[in-house]
């Protein structure tokens, strides 16, 4: 195991202890960072580790900071508004930046540093959680076995339940609709439209497209020009979806509107328990197709979303200070479309015993109605 001396940012949040005793777990002896040095010394005086507080709007503090670091693990969400301040000291400093986000907009700008990034002789690697390692990598496996494919469609279940900052996120994003990729460029669609059947390793669901960071990720790594991601809801909450998703775009499109959902999102939600966390299961499919009509698919199960985050994502720490990647990369760049089996309890399936012909037909059913 390759260690070095990095950073983790955003310590105190949710995800960011669940990193933290990870890394510990591993033999790692991270820096805790994070604005709020009220709740960053309880943390690092109970895990033993050393701290610093940081305000990512302290631009030279920061940059003096982040260069003393081989790595820098950002854990601080929303990071549309969290992640540019760091990426940009990161580059400053030749320090290797890796986050946690799902957001579009942050992998679509982080794409604008990849040859800075080379120059620096650093990588800059988001999405090295359950967003979106396990779905990047499966999409490059099930794309390589297909001729210039041409249509990618990926489907998660995993709402074992979110984290506040995980939800904060999400409503940043509301009000621009469900993102999906067509003849290369992103394309918004009503939130709650175009529900499908899929059939998952432990069964069929209805899925409806999501945005998720593989419709840039997954073009980065696949080159496939068409894209849809799709998420199974719970039935309530898939009723709820589709009834108000076109008012809930209009709703969110006012900041006081979110700035108020956030606040309570704060007091109401803390995450997955413990016992959730360990024994919760992740499901996740991958679809390909070519203009020839030659088709591939393959399915994946992984630990729970946060603890899967928590494992890959101190992986990708331990693989990024071994091998050195440079540039603006997904996961399955950096290090391979078999690194998500490096994650303790996945298993990939090529095929099922009970799998038909119905994820075809559900796809050719839908397949007019987000063209």
């Amino acid at each position: 195991m390759t260690t070095g001396h990095w950073l983790l940012y955003g310590a105190y949040g949710f995800t960011g202890k669940l990193l933290a005793r990870e890394a510990i777990r591993r033999g790692h002896r991270p820096v805790l960072a994070g604005r709020s040095a009220q709740k960053l010394v309880p943390l690092a005086q109970r895990l033993e580790l050393n701290y610093v507080a940081l305000d990512l709007q302290d631009e030279d503090k920061l940059a003096k900071t982040v260069a003393d670091f081989d790595l820098v693990f950002h854990a601080a969400g929303p990071f549309v508004h969290t992640s540019r301040p760091m990426v940009q000291a990161c580059l400053a400093g030749k320090t290797h930046y890796l986050d946690i986000t799902g957001e579009v907009t942050v992998f679509e700008a982080n794409l604008t540093y990849d040859r800075q990034a080379q120059q620096q002789g650093m990588a800059i690697i988001s999405g090295v959680g359950f967003d979106v390692v396990p779905t990047n990598c499966l999409a490059t496996y099930v794309a390589n076995q297909v001729t210039k494919p041409t249509e990618l469609k990926i489907g998660v279940v995993a709402l074992a339940g979110t984290s506040a900052g995980t939800t904060k996120s999400m409503l940043e994003h509301v009000s621009g609709g469900i993102l999906t990729r067509r003849n290369g460029q992103l394309v918004s669609h009503p939130v709650g439209r175009f529900p499908q059947r899929v059939r998952f390793v432990d069964g069929e669901r209805t899925v409806y497209p999501v945005t998720w960071g593989d419709v840039t990720t997954a073009y980065q790594s696949t080159s496939v020009e068409n894209i849809t991601a799709y998420l199974a809801y719970p039935p309530l909450m898939a009723s709820v979806i589709r009834w108000i998703g076109p008012l809930s775009m209009r709703l969110f499109s006012s900041k006081i509107v979110r700035q108020a959902a956030q606040k309570l999102v704060e007091k109401i939600i803390h995450g997955p328990p413990e016992h959730t966390r360990h024994t919760a299961r992740c499901q996740l499919w991958a679809w390909v197709a070519n203009e020839s009509g030659d088709e591939a698919e393959a399915w994946l199960e992984t630990p729970e979303a946060y603890h899967y985050t928590a494992l890959a994502g101190v992986r990708c720490v331990e693989k990024t200070l071994e091998l050195q990647p440079q540039g603006t990369l997904t996961p399955a760049q950096a290090f391979g479309s078999e690194f998500i089996l490096d994650i303790p309890g996945t298993r990939r399936f090529d095929q099922l015993p009970w799998t038909s012909l119905s994820n075809k037909s559900a796809l050719d059913e839908s397949a007019d109605s987000l063209t």
